[in-house]
């Protein structure tokens, strides 16, 4: 009598997907994500919201060797509480500054939902990429679906990509898109 191999079923998060090489997206981690995510062998995750992980995933992130960024603890809401912003700008230039380092790749980013403060994170990436509004809040809307909410697309809109500063090493993508836009620019000049 033969056995049959045990198949390892592959469950991604919900939110998961690609950003950019090197960079991925995700609502939070379940134990039934893990065969999945392990492929991906993350150097760092990045948690953009208050909660913590729970223990069973913090143990998963301890046994593989995966630093745990946890943003979401100091930065996460504005200092002002009657301001507009869903979360603060400080959230988002210390987001930007951590996946743009090549040294933290592979990154995953992480919030509750996957959709608001990493969609946003995401949506000010595009924008420092130099996409334009429209592409960036069809993105955004893909990934929330009927869950968008309308303030998140302002502030990416409103954000100041000034607030960013670009880490030394920055990815060899990021690097030929501004090198593009530059090119772009000389040809309209």
């Amino acid at each position: 009598m033969s056995r049959s191999p045990q198949v390892l079923l592959l469950t991604p998060p919900e939110q998961f997907g690609i950003v950019e090489p090197g960079i991925y997206r995700s609502d939070m981690l379940q134990p039934s994500h893990f065969p999945f995510i392990k492929q991906f062998n993350f150097k760092t995750m990045v948690m953009l919201s208050p909660e913590m992980p729970n223990r069973v995933t913090s143990n998963y992130l301890e046994e593989n060797d995966t630093r745990l960024v946890h943003l979401g603890m100091a930065t996460w809401k504005p200092t002002q509480p009657s301001t507009w912003r869903p979360v603060s700008e400080e959230l988002i230039k210390e987001g930007l500054e951590l996946i743009l380092s090549v040294e933290t790749h592979p990154v995953l980013i992480m919030c509750t939902s996957g959709i608001h403060e990493t969609g946003t994170l995401v949506g000010c990436l595009r924008k420092l990429e130099g996409w334009n509004f429209s592409s960036i809040v069809t993105e955004y809307r893909a990934y929330a679906g009927t869950k968008a909410r309308y303030v998140n697309e302002q502030f990416i809109e409103l954000f100041d990509l000034d607030l960013v500063t670009l880490p030394l090493n920055i990815p060899s993508w990021l690097i030929d898109q501004q090198n593009m836009l530059v090119s772009i620019g000389n040809m309209l000049d």
